[in-house]
């Protein structure tokens, strides 16, 4: 058993009182939990999260890891601390290989083994003893490098054991009872050769889907035969000798060890459904959870471990922070949501935008401000630039805005960009920096893998032409050192002459600025369709260097299309 760590909160009264009125949802799934302990009387809570260890770890297998962490702290919050927990990361590793995955090597070595135990099949990465123990170790080297407080327990050890035989079998004891749950959820073809429990082949190994003949539940046993050789065998349910299908598994590890809580997808309400309906029928209470929306790919389509058409953990990670990341886990968990390399940028300038907030917010907000629950209810100071002495945050320079910074300098070297960023902010540098350096590294890595290859300029339209050159004698008129907000306000005088938005005055009566006109500075400047607030890319960039963008523009030298 692995203890959690000891909180490093101080658990003041006003926090315990604050976290039990808290809206987010982390507290909210966690008073589901303090009353599930008052019906059920138990000392102490476990936590389960669910792994197929079929394909190679990503990112919704992180998320529901790091979900389910952010409820367990918020119940620790909630109850003082007085209530010990636990954390168990399953793998159903013990699952017969249905198919090759697309998207690992040897292809060809797997075929042979298909229908065995995942720990029985070998390795096609030629590092572990298995494709199963593969798999776990990458799932479990992320969670270690994110530092959860987890056990880990693998299928295959814990039938081997013994840990499940008990329920193993009450289940076969009340074998009618679980096949009146399942056989309505079945096609007609599927319920004649349905059983709940899987037979592990004696002689080779593989895990039967086959009927159920007889039944010995003073032995423990089934009877049941191979279909390609027409033997009989006499298989124990327990010891490892059979596994239950994947349902009824489901409801096995929860009676079986007394699973308190656990989350899972949209696509299993049924499926929590009939387990829970087993659990009972096993003789315990299966846990609170609640059933979060799935992860798409830029398709629209649900990600899965087999096709690998979402985002890998290593991918988001050679992008951007790990606090990004779990700041996607946490925001809307009950919205689909695209999980594509397009949402990155927006989760890594609001992962800063938040925790800038912090520090000003009342308890209250604190507790429902997404970095509180990102970093265990104790977020790191914002970094400042130039240091621990300077005034403005470091997240006043997004990745929105290094992106353009690359895009507009054609520079994807550190060195270039802090001699912009240090111009920008003196006493700013990486050694003071660190977090903004970091950030440097992940702008240029994104920006040459994703933006450059998309990037497309245009030529500016003929009302468009006149706008940059009047932006061109604007940013020439301006101070020799100005600030963000006079560039800003001049940038702003230009498109209210040329693209003025009448629906929208300002308190002095003057129309707006239509948004056209910052989208086709973007397209017709910096080959993209959307950026920050262009004020503020100027004064990082440079007046001068942004006045010859606009010669170049003006010059045809940077269109790729003609408007």
């Amino acid at each position: 058993m692995t203890a959690p760590r000891p909180l490093a909160l101080d658990l003041t009264p006003a926090l315990i009182e604050a976290a039990a009125k808290s809206k987010a949802w982390p507290f909210e799934e966690a008073r589901k939990i303090v009353a599930r302990l008052e019906k059920t009387g138990k000392g102490e809570v476990l936590f389960e999260t669910g792994y197929g260890p079929s394909g190679l770890p990503h990112i919704g297998t992180f998320g529901e890891v790091a979900r389910t962490t952010m409820v367990l702290h918020a119940f620790r919050v909630l109850t003082g601390d007085r209530v010990p927990t636990r954390l168990l990361c399953f793998s159903d590793d013990m699952d017969g290989m249905r198919k090759v995955p697309d998207n690992v090597p040897n292809q060809d070595l797997l075929r042979g083994h298909l229908g065995k135990p995942l720990t029985r099949v070998p390795d096609p990465f030629g590092t572990h003893d298995s494709f199963g123990h593969h798999n776990n170790a990458r799932l479990r080297g992320f969670l270690d490098a994110f530092g959860f407080t987890y056990e880990f327990a693998s299928a295959t050890d814990y039938y081997a054991a013994g840990r499940l035989d008990e329920k193993l079998l009450v289940m076969l004891e009340r074998y009618d009872d679980v096949m009146a749950i399942m056989l309505p959820t079945l096609r007609e073809e599927r319920r004649r050769t349905y059983a709940p429990f899987l037979p592990v082949h004696p002689k080779t190994g593989v895990v039967m889907q086959v009927p159920i003949e007889e039944r010995n539940v003073a032995r423990g046993t089934v009877v049941w035969t191979d279909p390609d050789t027409g033997e009989r065998f006499e298989t124990p349910v327990t010891g490892g000798g059979a596994k239950a299908q994947w349902k009824p598994d489901w409801a096995l590890r929860w009676a079986a060890l007394g699973v308190d809580y656990e989350m899972s997808g949209k696509d299993h309400i049924d499926n929590v459904r009939i387990s829970g309906q087993i659990c009972r029928v096993l003789g315990e209470r299966p846990p609170e959870g609640f059933n979060y929306e799935l992860f798409l790919d830029d398709q629209g389509q649900k990600i899965s471990k087999s096709k690998g058409n979402g985002l890998t953990i290593d991918e988001w990670l050679s992008y951007a922070s790990p606090e990004s990341l779990s700041l996607f886990m946490f925001r809307e968990p009950k919205a689909a949501k695209r999980l594509y390399f397009d949402v990155i940028p927006k989760n890594v300038d609001e992962y800063a935008q938040f925790l800038e907030a912090y520090r000003r917010q009342p308890l209250e907000q604190q507790l429902g401000n997404p970095v509180w629950h990102v970093h265990s209810g104790l977020p790191p100071e914002p970094e400042r630039i130039g240091g621990a002495a300077g005034n403005a945050p470091s997240s006043s320079i997004s990745f929105t805005m290094l992106l353009n910074l690359v895009s507009a300098s054609n520079a994807e070297d550190r060195a270039v960009l802090w001699g912009f960023l240090s111009r920008y902010a003196p006493g700013a540098s990486p050694a003071s920096n660190p977090e903004l350096d970091r950030l440097v590294g992940y702008a240029i890595r994104y920006f040459h893998d994703f933006v450059k290859p998309g990037k497309v300029f245009r030529a500016p339209t003929a009302t468009e032409r006149a706008a940059l050159e009047a932006l061109d004698a604007a940013l020439g008129a301006l101070p020799a050192v100005p600030d963000g907000d006079a560039i800003q306000a001049a940038v702003y005088d230009v498109g209210r002459s040329h693209f003025p938005d009448t629906k929208k005055l300002g308190p002095d009566g003057r129309p707006g600025v239509s948004q056209e006109f910052f989208a086709s500075l973007y397209q017709v400047l910096i080959g993209q369709e959307r950026g920050p607030r262009f004020g503020s890319f100027v004064a990082l960039y440079g007046v001068a260097e942004t006045r010859t963008l606009i010669g170049k523009a003006l010059a045809g030298t940077l269109a790729t299309k003609v408007a």
